[in-house]
Formats: C-alpha cells, sequence, structure tokens
C-alpha cells in the first residue's frame, strides 16, 4: 500500500492510499472548521451548514445528489466535529470521478435555498430535542461545557436552539468564506484509487479557489466545574473529565494506554473492581480524546441513584491505586489493544481515507504505522504510573450527572478525595 501526498498551487491538499485487491474506494473532502471556530453567535453553524451542503446545489437537487450517489450503489454522508467537518462517499472504482464530482458540488456550490433552509432547520431542532432524551449522549456536551467553560470548544456542536431557529443563506455564505478556502481542503482516498488521477481532478475542480488567510480558533483552557441535572430517570449517569495532552504532545500515547488500563475493556480496572466484583453498574469506560490545543480523559458510567456515590467515590480511589501499582501486564495488555484497533480500524478504506485527513490536518504528512507502534511501545510502566498520578490528584477536573443525582458527591468533595 502507497500513500502519496500532493498539493495545487493554491494549497489543497490531495492524499491517497491504494489498497491492492479492492474494488471500491472511500473518497471525501475534510475541512479545518468545526464547532470551535465559530463565534459565539454563530454557534451551531458548522453542523447547520454540513446538513445543507446536501439540500441542493446550483447544478443538481437534493434528490439529485442523493440518487446520482445511490444509482451506482455507493453512498454519501458527512460529520461536523469541533475541529472539523467531513464530506465523504463510498462507491465502486469506476464511479470515484462521479463521486468526486458530486462531492465538490455540495461542499463549493450550496444552493442555500430559503425553503430548504426552513426544512432543514426543523430537522436539527428534532436532533436537538432527541439529543436531551438520550441521556448518555446530552451528559457529554455538559461535561464539554464544564470542563471549558465560556470558550468556543466548550460549546455544543448542535447549537443552541435560538441560534439555529435565526440562522439565515447569508450566515452560511459568511461561514464559508471565512473557512473553506483551498488551504483549509483536504481531498482524502483510500481503496481503488489512483493517485495521478485524483490530482488531475482536484485541479479542475479546486484549482481555481483563492486562498484565504483562515481565522485561527480560540485557544483552550481547561478549567473544570460541575453540571448537574436533575430529574426523574431509572438511572443516574455521571461523567468525569481530567484535562490531558493535546495531540501533538508526545505524552498522548501514554495518556491513551493509561486510560485503556483504567477502563477500556472488560479487564480493565474500573471494570473489573465496579461492574463485575461490586455490581454498581452495568457499563463503565474511560477513553481518552485530544485537540489542538488540550486534551481529556473521560469516565463515564450509569448506575442507579443509591449507588452512585459508592461508583463515584471507589473510581477516585482506583484512579489512586493504579498510579501506584500499575502493573507490567496491564500496560502491555492496554499496548496490544490500542494497537490492534489501531490496525484493525484500518481494514477498510473508509476508516483508511479518515485517518489520512486526520494526519494532514494534524502533522502536515501521513506518519508510518510503524512510527505510531514504536511510540506506543516505547511508553513505560513508569511513564503510565507517572501520569496516573497526575490524573488522580493535579489534573483539572470537571463533573456531569444527569439524573436522580441530587445526592451524589459533589465536585468539591471529589477535589477533596483527589488529595487526601
Amino acid at each position: 500500500m502507497t500513500v502519496r501526498l500532493d498539493r495545487l498551487a493554491n494549497g489543497f491538499r490531495v492524499v491517497s492510499e491504494h489498497m491492492p485487491g479492492l474494488q471500491s474506494a472511500s473518497i471525501g473532502i475534510w475541512v479545518e472548521a468545526g464547532a470551535r471556530d465559530e463565534r459565539p453567535e454563530q454557534n451551531g453553524i458548522a453542523h447547520f451548514l454540513e446538513h445543507m451542503a446536501f439540500k441542493g446545489t446550483a447544478r443538481r437537487s437534493a434528490l439529485q445528489i442523493a440518487e446520482e450517489i445511490e444509482d451506482v450503489g455507493g453512498y454519501l454522508n458527512a460529520y461536523t466535529s469541533r475541529e472539523s467537518t467531513a464530506y465523504y462517499a463510498r462507491v465502486l472504482q469506476a464511479d470515484v470521478p462521479l463521486a468526486l464530482d458530486v462531492i465538490a458540488d455540495i461542499v463549493l456550490n450550496p444552493a442555500f435555498d430559503p425553503a430548504e433552509i426552513e426544512v432543514e432547520r426543523g430537522v436539527i431542532l428534532q436532533e436537538i430535542g432527541q439529543a436531551y432524551d438520550t441521556p448518555d449522549d446530552i451528559i457529554f456536551d455538559w461535561l464539554q461545557e464544564a470542563a471549558y467553560p465560556d470558550q468556543p470548544i466548550g460549546r455544543t456542536i448542535l447549537g443552541p436552539e435560538e441560534r439555529v431557529g435565526a440562522f439565515q443563506a447569508t450566515d452560511f455564505r459568511g461561514f464559508v468564506a471565512e473557512h473553506y478556502g483551498p488551504g483549509q481542503l483536504t481531498l482524502a482516498a483510500a481503496g481503488a484509487v489512483d493517485h495521478d488521477a485524483l490530482m488531475r481532478a482536484a485541479e479542475q475542480l479546486f484549482g481555481h479557489l483563492a486562498p484565504i488567510a483562515a481565522p485561527k480558533f480560540a485557544p483552550a483552557t481547561f478549567v473544570g466545574g460541575e453540571a448537574r441535572h436533575v430529574k426523574k430517570l431509572e438511572q443516574a449517569h455521571v461523567a468525569m473529565a481530567f484535562e490531558g495532552p493535546a495531540y501533538r504532545n508526545a505524552e498522548v500515547y501514554t495518556a491513551q494506554i493509561y486510560s485503556g488500563a483504567l477502563g477500556g475493556g472488560m479487564s480493565s480496572r474500573l471494570f473489573q473492581e465496579i461492574r463485575e466484583k461490586r455490581g454498581l453498574c452495568y457499563s463503565i469506560w474511560s477513553q481518552t480524546g485530544a485537540y489542538d490545543d488540550t486534551g481529556m480523559m473521560t469516565i463515564y458510567a450509569g448506575t442507579s441513584a443509591g449507588d452512585l456515590g459508592d461508583l463515584m467515590r471507589i473510581t477516585v480511589d482506583e484512579m489512586k491505586r493504579a498510579a501506584e501499582d500499575m502493573s507490567e501486564a496491564e500496560v502491555r495488555r492496554a499496548q496490544a489493544q490500542i494497537k490492534a484497533g489501531m490496525l484493525m480500524g484500518l481494514e477498510s478504506p473508509s476508516s483508511r481515507a479518515e485517518r489520512l485527513a486526520r494526519m494532514v490536518q494534524v502533522w502536515d504528512r501521513v506518519p508510518d504505522l510503524s512510527e505510531m507502534v514504536e511510540k506506543i511501545d516505547a511508553v513505560s510502566v513508569a511513564d503510565v504510573r507517572a501520569h496516573g498520578e497526575e490524573m488522580a490528584s493535579k489534573a483539572a477536573l470537571a463533573l456531569a450527572l444527569y439524573g436522580p443525582v441530587r445526592k451524589a458527591p459533589t465536585l468539591a468533595a471529589l477535589q477533596e478525595q483527589r488529595v487526601a
């Protein structure tokens, strides 16, 4: 398999990986603009814009966009995160040019028809309402806001109802003009693809774009805090976040291994102690996420109101214990899980295309998998214990609670337990 990365004269990047033996390909445009690039009055516009891309262009109606891809057996989708927006398709080899033409059309030429804006506004308002009815979804929005209060990175991706209810075509065009320059776009493809053909198509479709100076997002500062939402539910939901390393920080691999050993699987400490030994919950896990200039480890669990206090206190105790006696076997197991997950996840062209785009956005190159494996293997038990000590007692903490949580321990109580 061969990865190739090239640029057009205007800064537009094209990265691809040919995967021999495949008859299909995944191809998409990744934009370096997401929810954290929004000004306060724009909150939710990146996600709304992603929806509007499928609602028609100057050349295609919304139905034609769907039909052209589905007529050849492919699919088309998109997503918005806090730092990027992606528009992508999966098609057979012969239909790669068609898919790229459709994607370029919806990214560069959305019609923003007023009638379609109103239709999609209703869809997104329903999506926001659905999130509030999904406790193990909305709690992470509240956690993010508690971790990064009054900051772009702390705001919800969907946006508040009052903002979503007010966006018009001029707002969308303004956001595109600010953030959708060629230097902020990456064409990524994997599978049955020809890089030289992609370059020729990219030149034709994107070569005319004039470079822009995209505004920089506001730096993130993990502050921490508590969000407690009392509601009559069957379960009490709790999520904790601890400040972690950004994705260019060398310690990010240590953070991944620590969170994996702590709560990344059935053999992890939290799962074994809290679910298997004590039966305090059905689901508990931890994971590490990273952004351009910050990161966070998240722990989530759902349990009964009566067991919530014990679960939270035991979680903190387990974190403190992990900093003292994390074993070689646990570290090696977590390393194996991370490497296997990474390699297994790259067996599909869709996963590979997404990795290519992400690596280019982060590093402006695509590190070889062996380079990443080497960095994972280089993490020692001492490294993990030191990171665990930081997480257990020093890292900033955010807490979100939802459901019958009135009597749950407070953030102040957990902080006191951490340093005891």
